[in-house]
């Protein structure tokens, strides 16, 4: 059953390249969502994200921590490792999408200003792995067996 799930999501368009986009996409995400899962790096943990959540209109705002913090730390986690990468990155683009909407968007471009400028980019290399997979070193491939 797993291996026709794998099946299904991982074939992938990508080579080596891919890697350069899931390592570093995989450990910013895990961090961001470190942050609001576990309070980790200067987050605020749950309790605070979800309140934060809460007082800009993303309710039920724990939920909504709860959410974001589980798409990002376990979706970093299998970009990094190359698993289930498809799926990973559609949940992260999503989330990245709601972010830039709900949050930066009204702030501009640059992140000098709390803009939508890393969000974006985020997206972007989400996207590109949607479309791409996770390339040769994957857990993907392996598990597939090519």
């Amino acid at each position: 059953m797993i291996k026709q799930i794998i099946n299904k999501f991982s074939p992938s368009t990508g080579g080596y390249d891919d890697l350069a986009l899931r390592i570093p996409a995989g450990i910013i995400f895990m961090a961001h969502g470190a942050q609001k899962l576990f309070g980790w790096f200067g987050g605020y943990g749950l309790e605070g994200t979800g309140q934060w959540m809460a007082s800009i209109g993303l309710e039920p705002g724990y939920l909504m921590a709860l959410g974001a913090g589980s798409a990002e730390f376990f979706g970093g986690l299998f970009l990094l490792l190359g698993l289930l990468t498809r799926p990973a990155a559609l949940v992260l683009a999503v989330t990245m999408a709601v972010a830039i909407l709900s949050v930066h968007i009204g702030n501009g471009l640059f992140m000098a200003n709390n803009g939508y400028e890393f969000g974006l980019a985020l997206l972007a290399i989400s996207v590109a792995l949607l479309i791409r997979g996770a390339g040769i070193v994957s857990l993907d491939r392996i598990l597939v067996g090519k």
